[in-house]
């Protein structure tokens, strides 16, 4: 179901908890429909931006769609200044990003995943996974 974009800063800077299995196909299945709705300017979205306070991002890397459920930032390296918008927030905010990254996440059918990422789909990620703890960039 595609859903409302948040855009409360009271609502989106809190702290997401610990998405379950069942979390995975509703949640996750909201975040990939709405995503698909605001594709032409939207590459990433977190759980918080739809209404849920669950720790789930989903994000558009080279080979598709990938829905992460509890993602971890395991190990990051090389860091640079970037600048970025929001779907939920105006305007572009710098912060420091990496260029390169490991994440161990839960995949929508509850298995384990870790994988390294870089460039453009990092700092994706990187974003979305600050809207998990509540920061807004």
């Amino acid at each position: 179901m595609i859903r409302q974009i948040v855009r409360d800063p009271f609502l989106l800077g809190q702290r997401a908890e610990d998405a379950s299995a069942e979390d995975a196909g509703s949640v996750g299945r909201d975040l990939r429909d709405t995503l698909r709705e605001h594709r032409d300017r939207c590459v990433g979205m977190a759980a918080n931006m739809i209404g849920s306070r669950k720790r789930i991002i989903i994000v558009c890397t080279d080979t598709g769609d990938v829905v992460m459920l509890n993602p971890v930032l395991l190990a990051a390296d090389d860091p640079y200044e970037a600048e970025e918008g929001c779907l939920s927030l105006e305007g572009l905010r710098r912060t420091t990003r990496y260029r390169r990254i490991e994440v161990e996440y839960l995949d929508e059918k509850w298995k384990r995943r870790r994988r390294h990422y870089s460039g453009r789909t990092a700092q994706i990620i990187q974003h979305e996974m600050d809207h998990l703890s509540g920061i807004l960039i």
